[in-house]
């Protein structure tokens, strides 16, 4: 019997480590050629790592809610190959979008591979430490302002000790309730840390006294991101909203005219998002400060323009995928793009870099029937467009003849956009500008 291990994957350029959310095979486990062994997670996306190999599970390294390190030995799978055969899963290796490894099992020295060395914490901006600490701790130490003495004594739940990302957000959760010290003495190596003393927090206590008419649900990893990230776009941008009317009649009676033969001819469903960013990708070339973000005193212009399209799944939460250069595709382009993400979204198929490097969001509340809406911003974008539900209402029809009431689809517009850089006339005139390409769209155009 030979011994595989399997590891950690390489999840994209800026991901070093990943959470493992769930192990579907324990040890003793038979498992199949690219069958699914666990889940994981990063800040960005969930993925499935499958099994390279065929084999049965032989110990598993590292347990549940444990924050792993990318090139790290996960498990041991027993193999049927020769047992002179020490096999290993591929550093750099990215699950694919339907879950599955592309790349084949390495034959390898029959030594078993020397994990890295743990980079000391002397090595960030924090100062010294007795420690390690993954840069994504670090990071979050950082931008909470947690010197490395209060770091040092916040014990960690981790192998050896170590501060996880959970241990550090339960204790900045608890440091802005007061309910753990603001700053902590810097502990020398040869002392143990203290235990940080921990009060239950005032939402806690009223959970538990509340009796038995109300039910306490703890939020999901991707709910405590997206609160995370809420609150910390309005705490960053003073945000205003701006509010136009649009006639989408021209959309509507098109669309329904083509929607068969479309998806006859090129096999996809043509929804009204693919029209919506077409129009958004016209606006912003037109607007180009407003396809930017802000760096301390700083506004970076961003060329690209890499639209995110808000998408609900079915968990309840919400993903943003990102179409890269969306000013470069026609309608056929943009509908297989928007198709393809929102399919995968909803099946948990996006790979990190579908998420990253968006520029400019657009948001339909529309499919909940909401009639506007006033979306918070996707931070460190500065603005974000939300299109409202589709009705037909009376309107003024102005032509050359004269005025008349007739039947419409109108269907209103919300801008919201960061006021430190967009003002009024920027953002106002940006979300004119959009209608009036909604408006202008060209019934008679073929597909």
């Amino acid at each position: 019997m030979a011994k595989f291990e399997l590891i950690m994957p390489k999840m994209g350029e800026s991901i070093i480590e990943a959470t493992i959310l769930k192990w579907l095979k324990q040890p003793g486990d038979k498992v199949e050629l690219d069958e699914t062994v666990l889940e994981i997670a990063t800040d960005k996306v969930d993925s499935e790592v499958p099994s390279p190999v065929e084999g049965v599970i032989k110990e598993i390294l590292y347990p549940e809610n444990e924050t792993v390190e990318v090139g790290k030995v996960l498990a041991i799978i027993e193999t049927d190959a020769a047992e002179t055969e020490v096999v290993s899963s591929i550093l750099d290796e990215t699950p694919t979008s339907n879950g599955k490894s592309e790349a084949p099992p390495v034959k390898e020295s029959p030594q078993p591979i020397k994990q890295p060395e743990p980079v000391p914490a002397s090595a960030g901006s924090l100062g010294n430490g007795t420690r390690f600490y993954s840069p994504l701790v670090r990071n979050i130490a950082k931008s909470e302002g947690i010197g490395m003495g209060e770091l040092e004594a916040l014990p960690g739940t981790g192998k050896e000790g170590r501060v996880t990302k959970k241990d550090i957000l339960s204790y900045v959760e608890r440091r802005k309730s007061g309910a753990a010290p603001v700053s902590a003495p810097a502990v020398k190596e040869t002392v143990a840390p203290p235990k940080v003393a921990v009060a239950a927090s005032p939402q806690l206590a009223a959970s538990k006294s509340m009796g038995g008419d109300v039910e306490v649900v703890e939020m999901d990893r991707m709910r405590k991101l997206i609160a995370d990230h809420m609150v910390m776009s309005k705490h960053t941008s003073p945000h205003v909203t701006s509010f136009v009317e649009a006639d989408v009649t021209n959309i509507v009676n098109w669309r329904n005219k083509v929607k068969k033969e479309f998806q006859a001819k090129y096999g996809e469903k043509i929804t009204f998002t693919p029209i919506f960013i077409e129009a958004l990708a016209k606006t912003i070339k037109d607007f180009p400060m407003v396809n930017v973000s802000v760096d301390g005193k700083n506004i970076l212009v961003k060329k690209n323009i890499n639209v995110g399209m808000a998408t609900a799944l079915p968990s309840g939460n919400l993903i943003v995928p990102v179409i890269r250069n969306a000013d470069q595709f026609n309608l056929l382009g943009l509908t297989k793009q928007v198709n393809d993400l929102a399919v995968r979204a909803r099946q948990n198929k996006l790979k990190p870099e579908d998420i990253q490097g968006g520029t400019y969001t657009i948001t339909n509340v529309g499919t909940f029937g909401n009639v506007m809406g006033t979306p918070i911003i996707n931070q460190p974008q500065v603005a974000i467009m939300s299109v409202g539900v589709i009705k037909k209402k009376p309107a003024v029809i102005e032509t050359p003849e004269g005025d008349f009431i007739g039947i419409r689809h109108m269907m209103y517009l919300s801008h919201s956009y960061d006021h430190r850089v967009v003002d009024g006339f920027l953002g106002g005139s940006f979300l004119r500008r959009f209608a009036d390409y909604l408006e202008a769209f060209d019934v008679n155009q073929n597909i």
